[in-house]
């Protein structure tokens, strides 16, 4: 029986690394200063999925994941491993989004790209640690999370590198394209990542970003920071 497997992953600052400049004067987290990762027990998750589609012929993997355009790379790093397509949802809509928006967000992605027999994302990210996701994405079919004890991510495949490499989202492209890389996207389609909006997901705008997020996490006379989506 083949499979339609959706991983839910996010690319979180990678908080082994932080600095003096880990936070910005308003107390929110300075997300421009810390390296950006693949968020770790979403790579566990992708490794489950990988290892599902291979003890299912015909079965696929898609990367789900939110953020700005730079958020592509997530989707890159799952196709070196293995995947086979991505969605990113990058929209200013989106913005500030607590887990509740973020959840409404991804569960209506998920809705758009229909069929999806199941869905699996890691426990929580490094830079929320909120668990709460998963669970509220939970109402779609089959839904499971992942911890870090799962089995580690295989590598990247050097082949696999080679062939998505200048995968991107068309936001990632800079404005002056030169013909050379134009006629190559033009010619390999599966180079272009998917690229959705709220509008593209039929989402309720009133329910993204932090228009759609009840709770914050407030620092006493600093500022206040959501740790999902783009963050403040």
């Amino acid at each position: 029986m083949s499979l339609k497997i959706i991983v839910l992953a996010k690319q979180v600052p990678d908080t082994r690394n932080v600095g003096k400049d880990a936070m910005t004067a308003e107390g929110t987290v300075n997300r421009a200063a810390l390296p950006a990762i693949f968020n770790p027990e979403d790579l566990n998750a992708l490794e489950q999925a990988l290892r599902l589609k291979e003890q299912n012929p015909g079965s696929t993997v898609g990367i789900l994941t939110m953020g700005p355009p730079r958020a592509g790379e997530i989707i890159r790093e799952g196709l070196y491993r293995g995947a086979d397509t991505g969605w990113l949802l990058t929209d200013r809509l989106f913005a500030g989004a607590d887990t509740l928006a973020t959840s409404y967000a991804l569960a209506t992605a998920i809705k758009k790209i229909g069929d999806v027999d199941i869905v699996i994302g890691g426990r929580q990210a490094i830079d929320g640690d909120t668990a709460q996701v998963g669970p509220q994405v939970a109402q779609l079919p089959v839904v499971i999370t992942v911890n870090g004890s799962a089995a580690p991510c295989r590598p990247q495949n050097a082949k696999l590198v080679m062939k998505y490499k200048y995968a991107t989202c068309p936001m990632e492209r800079p404005a002056d394209l030169d013909e050379r890389m134009q006629k190559l996207y033009d010619e390999r389609p599966y180079l272009t990542l998917n690229q959705w909006s709220v509008a593209d997901v039929d989402g309720d705008a009133n329910q993204c970003g932090l228009a759609g997020s009840p709770t914050k996490v407030c620092l006493p006379g600093k500022g206040v920071e959501n740790f999902d989506g783009f963050g403040c």
